[in-house]
């Protein structure tokens, strides 16, 4: 039996219901408008009229409630409900019989990376390669450049492979190329690196000098928690640089793909943003990016 441990959080609206494993690789965030058509955790809690939202990354979903209900009335309900769910689906999606290397293309917002999204774990953690010439101990990617000239840069991370092209073609042309020869090379059996992967870390730590004050450490929880793995899910990172308590202004760093992406602004401002001011609204009024 799955066992769920009920955990408060900062924001009395909303509780997490902790697992003892990893449940998903990167992040969920759904609302009544979300298709969860593939989700029966999700569908079985939107049965409750007073859920909202449901946050579900690392090894815990959070759950946001309306005020029209104490969590005292129903916490162990939910409770109930989850580890019945995930008795029935450890990994949130509903798993398929056929254990093969289905792969999917996913945008990015940089437009010019694009995910290609295995339905099997590649590796714990990820592997960087930014040219041919340090391909060598990653034979996935070492075969992606040798196949295709326009590639720039490969990420291997978790369940998916990021390509960089440069812009001798549109994504549109050779999509679909991309995906099958990679489904075929992971199809096969063929090794995907003899790197030890690194992990995923916040860069603050190798950016500053100083200690985050109680309301930064606030913030920064907040973004590792509940932001970070989405980013990473894109083949970025993000992390809290600068914080003004008298404009309530958080400054982050963006990197990997999201740094220089087009659409850094507005995924600052349509998630992160209201993100943290769900959490800590006392505490952060807007976001900035430092690095553009």
């Amino acid at each position: 039996m799955k066992q769920i441990i009920i955990e408060p959080t900062q924001n009395p609206k909303v509780m997490k219901f902790v697992a003892d494993y990893n449940l998903i690789p990167g992040s969920l965030e759904l609302d009544r408008t979300s298709d969860i058509s593939e989700l029966p955790l999700a569908q079985e809690l939107f049965n409750y009229p007073f859920i909202e939202r449901i946050f579900i990354t690392a090894n815990f979903i959070a759950i946001a409630k309306q005020d029209t209900v104490e969590w005292e009335h129903v916490v162990e309900s939910l409770k109930n409900i989850i580890e019945d769910q995930l008795l029935a689906n450890p990994r949130i999606y509903l798993q398929k019989n056929k254990e093969v290397y289905q792969v999917f293309s996913e945008m990015t917002p940089n437009p010019a990376v694009m995910k290609f999204v295995s339905s099997k774990v590649l590796m714990d953690g990820f592997v960087e390669v930014k040219n041919i010439s340090e391909a060598g101990e990653v034979p996935l990617a070492k075969a992606i450049f040798e196949e295709f000239d326009f590639v720039k840069e490969v990420f291997i991370s978790e369940n998916f492979v990021a390509v960089t092209k440069n812009v001798s073609v549109e994504w549109h042309e050779v999509m679909v190329t991309v995906q099958t020869f990679i489904s075929g090379y992971l199809q096969k059996g063929n090794k995907i690196s003899n790197l030890k992967p690194q992990k995923h870390a916040s860069p603050v730590k190798h950016l500053t000098n100083r200690e985050y004050t109680a309301a930064e450490q606030q913030i920064s929880d907040i973004l590792m928690e509940y932001v970070a793995p989405a980013v990473e899910g894109d083949g970025g990172k993000i992390s809290l640089m600068e914080y003004d308590p008298e404009t309530k202004t958080a400054k982050m760093l963006l990197q990997g793909a999201c740094s220089g992406c087009p659409s850094s602004t507005a995924t600052l401002k349509g998630g992160i943003e209201n993100v943290l001011k769900q959490f800590v609204p006392e505490l952060v009024e807007k976001v900035e990016a430092l690095n553009g």
